[in-house]
């Protein structure tokens, strides 16, 4: 687990724009603010992957995430119930920025389960964006060694870290239909 210094410093590098690497409940994922357009393009432009897809972003709380959603408290308590690592597909909030959800109408979100995620965005008292460390149709890197392989000096923090159980990005299910997205 890395330090509270790396953790301010990973914290200090989003609010300035950067991009970082850190394991999540399954692989390593590039994150960084949602609100800049800045950083969410540079993520966009690394992994070869077009806007339109929209991108994930995960929280220490649900709380944090309430800016981007509009859900009903049913939902809620479905999302903070839920013990396992899940992404949910929810409608956005007008506050969403296009960068973040592409062309769709939902945004796609976690509660992180992970203790790093969950020390960084208290820390930042803010979500992350969250994105499989790979370039579009590569292997999901599982260390900071193989996410730095993929983009050397391009990511500003390679935060070192044990991923979770998941052997796979986490499951996706949409909240409105219980429709699974990706299993």
């Amino acid at each position: 687990m890395p330090s509270k210094f790396q953790i301010n410093q990973a914290a200090s590098i989003i609010h300035n724009e950067g991009i970082i690497a850190y394991p999540t409940e399954s692989v390593y994922g590039l994150g960084c603010d949602p609100l800049s357009e800045t950083a969410v393009t540079a993520i966009l432009q690394l992994k070869h992957r077009p806007l339109e897809k929209g991108l994930i972003i995960i929280a220490a709380s649900l709380q944090q995430l309430q800016p981007y959603i509009d859900i009903t408290p049913d939902q809620a308590k479905t999302i903070t119930q839920y013990t396992r690592a899940m992404t949910w597909l929810v409608k956005k909030s007008i506050h969403t920025p296009p960068w973040i959800s592409g062309k769709h109408p939902k945004i796609a979100i976690r509660v992180s389960q992970h203790p790093l995620v969950k020390q960084l965005c208290q820390r930042l008292q803010h979500p992350i964006v969250s994105t499989s460390a790979n370039p579009s149709g590569a292997k999901p890197a599982v260390s900071a060694f193989q996410s730095r392989r993929y983009f050397k000096n391009q990511v500003n923090m390679y935060l070192n870290g044990k991923t979770g159980e998941l052997k796979q990005p986490t499951p996706i299910t949409d909240l409105q239909n219980n429709r699974q997205i990706r299993e």
